[in-house]
């Protein structure tokens, strides 16, 4: 017998398989709520907007958006089941985000919740026995329904029940995505914007970045914030100078930063943006001051006008700086 008005929630990406896989959820007639997980670490936004708001809107669904924040950040500093190759902790990530989906599933009245998992495409949370793992440690055993690969995986309470045929599903496995490429093409996906979504985590200079802010202590969600631009140098005294790449990263900086830390620019030329996080000791802003000017325009002269102040712009100095070298640059270079 089949359950009348099935309602499901399903956790959209906005990537490929999540597309498709609510694809096949609405082809089946079944009520979405969709559920989407922002964090300091995604890369998937398209133009400013998120797909999963674009996706939900294409369908006409609703959208709950949880951002992980603190209580984030605090599974990133100590996941209980370990990082992958860099400092991204699927596990313990998909525990999160399925504890918050059955949270919402209960308040919702729900069925039971999809994803568009595939078996085998991810090499920490989507082997068989992490997707087990992470059911149990949800509380959603048997409420996890993955339509690209449900083949292939031990029946779910709507396919037990007879609420979901089994073989409307598919069984997709492995980290190929051409199945998924076809099958959009089939079902008249095009516009699905990451084929292979994305996560700051799982980069390695990110990783690597994200590491000495943990070891330094520097891991508010501003700091967080701090690690997506610029260039990085920590100094002897622990204290890190962060350089503007361009003017967008420039001006971050200053957006970002509290008004009593000291910002550094040559005055009078074309030039990076510095900001020091830490100690304001005279030997601290001499290293910020040459490495600011190793970043200017101006290359004839020897020591250029750099221009310290906070974000009162009649509280400056003027320091005159060397460039530093390149050797020196790089050994401080995070």
């Amino acid at each position: 017998m089949e359950k009348n008005r099935l309602k499901a929630i399903g956790l959209l990406s906005g990537g490929l398989d999540s597309s498709l896989a609510l694809k096949i959820i609405l082809d089946l007639g079944i009520e979405v709520v969709c559920l989407n997980l922002k964090t300091p670490f995604c890369t998937c936004d398209s133009k400013g907007k998120c797909s999963s708001s674009e996706l939900s809107e294409k369908f006409n669904l609703r959208l709950i958006r949880i951002f992980g924040g603190e209580d984030y950040l605090k599974i990133i500093k100590n996941p209980k089941y370990g990082y992958g190759k860099n400092m991204n902790p699927c596990i313990d990530c998909r525990i999160f985000l399925f504890s918050k989906a059955k949270e919402l599933m209960e308040k919702e009245k729900a069925d039971f919740i999809f994803t568009g998992e595939v078996l085998g495409e991810r090499p920490m949370s989507q082997r068989r026995d992490a997707m087990k793992l992470i059911e149990k440690q949800s509380g959603l055993s048997g409420l996890i329904l993955r339509p690209l690969s449900a083949q292939l995986l031990e029946p779910t309470i709507p396919e037990k029940d007879g609420w979901i045929q089994r073989e409307k599903l598919l069984a997709i496995k492995g980290r190929s995505r051409k199945p998924q490429i076809s099958l959009a093409e089939n079902l008249g996906i095009s516009d699905y914007p990451c084929p292979a979504g994305g996560c700051l985590l799982t980069d390695a200079n990110f990783a690597k970045r994200l590491k000495d802010s943990f070891l330094y202590n520097e891991d508010s969600l501003r700091h967080i914030g701090f690690l997506k631009i610029g260039r990085h140098f920590r100094l002897p005294s622990k204290a890190k100078v962060i350089a503007g790449r361009d003017e967008t990263e420039n001006k971050l900086l200053v957006n970002l930063s509290s008004p009593e830390e000291l910002k550094f620019t040559v005055k009078g030329f074309r030039s990076t943006f510095c900001l020091l996080l830490g100690g304001k000791t005279i030997e601290n802003q001499v290293l910020a001051s040459a490495m600011c000017a190793k970043y200017c325009d101006q290359k004839a002269l020897d020591a250029l006008p750099v221009k310290i102040w906070t974000q009162k712009e009649d509280e400056f100095t003027i320091f005159y700086a060397k460039p530093l070298d390149d050797k020196e640059l790089e050994f401080y270079r995070i």
